[in-house]
């Protein structure tokens, strides 16, 4: 690591605590001088540590914890940001091949977090004038349904339910579920699996 790789690292982490201090202190309604008070830190510290002035010391942190009420680990929370997300426009999407897509169904996956097992799969799912009613689905985990458009009887198991625009259906993915009846085409709903 280069030496100018290293300050951006320890700035980046000043920045954090920093942040943090001002959102505790502010959450609580604390003035400077009030947490200043609590932890033995002088107002113009808290000032210094608020703005990434300066780097804290463990026992610093510790302080600052206590005088905030908080675990020492809530003051680096943000440090580690590089987290994958998927940000997927209007209209956009990889669209998949599934059982039902022979039928005239199409899925348009949202978004798919990168080597997450336990991660949940946003799916558009739209069927037409095009599309049949096809084999119903079984999987692991669980499934959230929610109509934006047209009418259909979706089944779960030996349940059926007519689903309109706004109806919404959380169902075990174990049971054998899918549409069954398209009553009022398009039909546009949004399937979210969690496995």
């Amino acid at each position: 690591m280069t030496e100018n790789a290293h300050d951006d690292v320890s700035g980046k982490i000043e920045q954090v605590i920093g942040a943090q201090v001002r959102h505790y202190r502010t959450a609580q309604n604390l003035s400077s001088a009030e947490l200043a008070a609590r932890t033995g830190l002088s107002k113009g510290m808290i000032s210094k540590i608020e703005t990434a002035s300066t780097s804290c010391s463990l026992t610093t942190l510790q302080r600052l914890a206590d005088g905030l009420a908080i675990p020492v680990t809530a003051l680096f929370r943000g440090a580690d940001t590089d987290r994958d997300a998927t940000f997927t426009k209007s209209g956009a999407g990889s669209v998949t091949v599934r059982s039902g897509t022979q039928h005239g169904h199409e899925y348009r996956v949202l978004g798919a977090l990168k080597g997450r097992s336990d991660a949940l799969e946003p799916t558009l799912v739209t069927l037409t004038d095009a599309s049949d009613v096809f084999p119903l689905f079984q999987h692991p985990g669980t499934e959230f349904i929610f109509l934006l458009s047209g009418r259909m009887v979706y089944g779960h198991g030996p349940y059926e339910y007519t689903m309109e625009s706004g109806d919404s259906l959380l169902l075990d993915g174990e049971g054998p579920h899918g549409p069954l009846d398209l009553l009022e085409l398009p039909i546009t709903f949004l399937a979210v699996a969690a496995r």
